[in-house]
């Protein structure tokens, strides 16, 4: 069995339920922020949409280097609307869903660095990453995100079970 095969499943649970959570972001709250240490709700949900072109970028290079030192920095898009955001989510999830699938278990396996200003930050097999720097990455975000979405008397969906706005 592909080591991809058995990560599609959980791929396509996390991204339904991570755009259930993207789709109820108004507009007029892109702005919000919880604290003064924290993300705009615009911004997070983002970060949330661009970890998916992350996971494309890990299954298709050897390393990544968020600020190379004889180029530029790595600087998300900006999403202004909800559409627009959406439409970043449904692409890029679209991208790393076909790249995941296409990927065979020798790829991985081999080592993925990310890196900052051309040093290294750590090294893992690929599949270790995909799991812990962008599902569980893009999980954690979303979590922060539910609160957001409580915290502005938005209906938050249902996850991994009811919520107090919805049964299921």
């Amino acid at each position: 069995m592909k080591i991809s095969d058995a990560l599609l499943p959980e791929f396509d649970l996390e991204m339904a339920t991570t755009r259930k959570c993207l789709v109820r972001i108004p507009n007029d709250k892109f702005s919000f922020k919880p604290h003064p240490k924290s993300f705009d709700m615009g911004a997070l949900a983002v970060h949330i949409a661009t970890m998916l072109d992350w996971g494309v970028v890990t299954l298709q290079s050897d390393s990544f280097d968020y600020a190379p030192v004889a180029g530029e920095p790595y600087v998300p898009p900006v999403a202004k609307t909800n559409a627009e955001l959406l439409a970043m989510f449904d692409s890029a999830s679209a991208k790393f869903r076909a790249a995941l699938a296409m990927a065979e278990n020798d790829s991985m396996m081999a080592p993925w660095s990310l890196l900052g200003g051309g040093v290294t930050m750590f090294t893992m097999p690929r599949v270790a990453v995909l799991r812990s720097m962008i599902f569980n990455h893009i999980v954690h975000h979303r979590g922060q995100l539910s609160v957001y979405l409580r915290l502005c008397d938005i209906p938050v969906p249902a996850i991994y079970g009811p919520s107090a706005d919805e049964a299921n």
